[in-house]
């Protein structure tokens, strides 16, 4: 029969036709995936029928059904390593055979041979790009651009530029590795570079001495016009569509160069390619590969191997295990399912820990080279990472990122979404206070204050071993494993937790002496989270040292570093009331644009604070509006926000809500401009991307003097480790993230290691090597 909703399908949002957007139920399965004709949403066909309760919610009876099946393919393991940056890859077309239906839920009935407005709707889901396909182009393909300093380039008077073979650094004698600046033709060093390329940073000394930001590699100067351009104001390599000018003022002439050194581009690709975890033990064998309920591996979207770690790590706690996988209670019932919190994290809770994806990789077909059974395919937590980016300048990137900044990020994320009293915050678990004890050295006066964390970074003691392998003639360092003393773990929280002096006047007898201050643990959590600090600066750049730890699997007490409070016998220092006056520190760098335009100092000030202290051309816009203004001339006054109330005007915020801004951001935007309007809504305008401040952040609910604090005091104090992030690189930006959990595996009465290594999953050896250098430590209270 025919279908009367045919004519009402029109595309208009993304297309969610990989996976369920509420399950990892995906277009591989038996009976597909049905993408709905009128939001695109995706939905699994299976027992969990969430296609038919997107149906049944909104109505949208049109959908898409999509069966996809691999074409056999006979390969080894691991697949073949990806040798550039930007890449042709073969098209799905190519991997993939294809099936597809149209049906309309209404009228229980399937559409053979759509034509017209439906056809064109289902060729464009066909060809629409979904989100992990975006993340795999994006993940080896970078793209760069110009920027404002290229483009208003002022070079000096001209002069010949020694040739490629005679040139070296105005600093030192490198002949290699050399920048030229583009503004005075000066030729420095780079930095120290993957695989032995040798450097001192000269190149950027000289831009910290003269401002000079544009600079080009030397040895990677191509005839054709191609060569690293790098600008160190943007701290980003960039690109110049003048190179061929620019150069030849100072006598290079592009069809006479020819390369002579790798590019960034290769270096970083070379460097990749190098960080892989042994997947065999000591006798060269495979490790053993696990399947099942919490042994779920994570597929690499492109440089997410520090998202995965993480998550794998988190969903292994019974605080996310008991507050997200509830397999027996529907989703929350949302307009976007792909774009709610609450609803990725319960996805992705369901697909790490249910089983239900945790099998080999049926796709692959085992060959001479890798017998036995395939890894497992992975999931792929496309959407959860969007969320989790979404609006952050760094997160939302293709770039390898910090795993413990985004651990950081995601409980902030966590806390500000809702939860409920059956359902708590998890992050709640890491929660604790330390207390900060600041004593006079002159008066012995002392004063206390306490702040919550939820994480402890512990630097780590730095010993050369008398073998330690530096060429002091060429400044390299191999920092090879042995270079540097093992350290305990108490000597990392033994550091962490001493007395330091710090240069402060005292309040009480006036003394410039100082004070002694030491943070010790008021309270404990349940789950500790530790970043070892290994890394120092090397010609300005952060370097990872391989300093071991030593950390047992035995629990450890924490007793020792309890603080014991304030006695009796201590005398309190008075309160300091220049403490709680309100200051204003403008940023200097747009201060110093705003200057340089002609505004006076008092209405740069002033605008700079109305428009958030962000940058020049937020406040001239700010100013250009403001200019009648009959207070525009006079001194910035704090004074009227320092008494105005924390909590924002619920008036206030519905004013804004009527003119489209949600509650949190209109809360922070009232909160950053005093409670004024009008300037609330320029602050809201000028930061489009901000999210606000949410419930948890503000002071409306709950006196922060009657709140319980966070963790418990009680002693003993145990903790065991529970896993670890590991990190192979130089750099935490580099390199790859693994993760090591402690599990119960199937058949075995003891707790042994597993290794999750993106969506490779096996029984761990050896460990006691890799613990030694993780980079972040989950311990839990026992």
């Amino acid at each position: 029969m025919p279908c009367r909703h045919v004519d009402a399908a029109s595309p208009s949002q993304p297309v969610y036709r990989e996976d369920c957007t509420q399950c990892f139920d995906s277009i591989d399965d038996a009976t597909g995936l049905d993408v709905c004709l009128y939001c695109f949403n995706g939905g699994c066909t299976g027992d969990r029928k969430h296609a038919a309760l997107h149906h049944s919610t909104k109505s949208h009876p049109l959908v898409l059904n999509i069966q996809r099946s691999r074409r056999v393919v006979v390969r080894d393991e691991p697949p073949q390593k990806i040798s550039k940056l930007s890449i042709a890859a073969e098209t799905e077309a190519d991997r993939y055979d294809y099936k597809t239906t149209v049906r309309c839920y209404e009228c229980n009935c399937d559409i053979d041979n759509p034509s017209g407005k439906l056809a064109t709707v289902v060729e464009g889901v066909m060809k629409a790009n979904t989100f992990s396909r975006q993340a795999e182009v994006k993940a080896w393909e970078q793209e760069w651009s110009t920027c404002e300093h290229i483009l208003s380039l002022q070079q000096e008077a001209p002069r010949q530029i020694q040739s490629q073979d005679l040139g070296h650094c105005s600093l030192c004698d490198l002949q290699e590795n050399l920048w030229l600046c583009l503004q005075c033709g000066n030729l420095g060093c780079g930095r120290a570079q993957f695989g032995g390329l040798r450097g001192h940073s000269h190149g950027l000394e000289h831009k910290n001495l003269t401002g000079h930001a544009v600079a080009v590699k030397l040895g990677s100067i191509t005839p054709d016009g191609t060569a690293d351009v790098y600008c160190y104001q943007c701290d980003e390599e960039r690109i110049d569509d003048e190179l061929g000018r620019h150069l030849a003022h100072w006598g290079i002439i592009l069809a006479d160069r020819q390369k002579t050194e790798k590019s960034l581009t290769e270096m970083n690709v070379e460097e990749n390619l190098r960080w892989e975890f042994s997947m065999t033990d000591e006798d060269g064998q495979e490790l053993k590969k696990l399947y099942g309920e919490g042994f779920t591996g994570l597929k690499n979207l492109g440089n997410s191997c520090y998202l995965a770690s993480s998550l794998q790590c988190l969903f292994d706690l019974p605080q996310f295990r008991k507050r997200y996988y509830l397999p027996k209670v529907m989703l929350p019932t949302v307009d976007d399912p792909a774009q709610d919190l609450e609803t990725q994290l319960r996805k992705l809770a369901d697909g790490l820990l249910s089983g239900r994806y945790s099998h080999p990789d049926l796709d692959t077909v085992a060959s001479e080279n890798s017998p036995g059974l395939a890894y497992q395919k992975g999931l792929a937590p496309s959407m959860l990472k969007h969320l989790i980016g979404r609006g952050h300048s760094e997160f939302s990137t293709m770039r390898q990122q910090d795993a413990f900044e985004l651990l950081l990020h995601v409980f902030k994320l966590i806390t500000r979404s809702h939860h409920t009293r059956e359902l708590d915050d998890p992050t709640h678990a890491f929660r604790f206070v330390m207390e900060q004890r600041l004593q006079c050295i002159n008066c012995k006066k002392v004063r206390y204050s306490t702040d919550e964390q939820d994480n402890i970074s512990i630097p780590v003691p730095i010993r050369k071993t008398s073998v330690s392998s530096t060429d002091v003639t060429t400044g390299a360092n191999d920092n090879r494993v042995g270079e540097y003393e093992a350290v305990t773990l108490k000597e990392c929280l033994d550091s962490f937790t001493s007395q330091e002096v710090v240069e402060l006047t005292c309040s009480a007898c006036g003394s410039k002496s100082g004070f002694l201050k030491q943070s010790l643990f008021k309270t404990f959590p349940d789950v500790l989270a530790v970043n070892a600090r290994r890394f120092v600066l090397l010609n300005w750049v952060p370097t990872k040292v391989n300093v071991p730890v030593v950390v047992g699997d035995v629990p450890y007490l924490l007793d020792d570093y309890k603080s014991a409070g304030r006695q009796p016998s201590e005398e309190l220092l008075p309160e300091d009331t220049t403490e709680n006056q309100v200051l204003f520190s403008a940023n200097p760098e747009a201060l110093q644009q705003l200057e340089s335009m002609g505004f006076p100092p008092n209405r740069c000030l002033k605008a700079l604070h109305a428009t958030g202290n962000t940058d020049a051309q937020s406040a001239m816009e700010w100013l250009l509006t403001h200019m009648d203004d009959a207070d525009i001339d006079a001194p910035l006054d704090l004074g009227a926000e320092e008494a105005a109330p924390s909590v924002a005007d619920p008036e206030k915020v519905e004013m804004l809500g009527a003119m489209g801004f949600g509650p949190p951001q209109a809360r922070k935007a009232l909160r950053e401009t005093g409670g004024d309007v009008e300037r609330a809504v320029e602050w809201l305008f000028s930061h489009p991307d901000d999210q606000g401040e949410f419930e948890e952040d503000s002071h409306v609910t709950v006196d922060s003097s009657a709140k319980e604090p966070p963790g418990n005091s009680v002693l003993p104090a145990a903790f065991q480790l529970q896993s670890i992030i590991c990190h192979k690189g130089a750099s935490i930006h580099s390199g790859h993230y693994v993760a090591f959990i402690r599990k119960v595996i199937p058949g075995e009465n003891s707790l042994s290691w597993v290794l999750f290594n993106d969506e490779k999953v096996v029984q761990a050896h050896d460990v006691e090597e890799m613990k030694k250098f993780a980079y972040v430590y989950f311990f839990k209270r026992v």
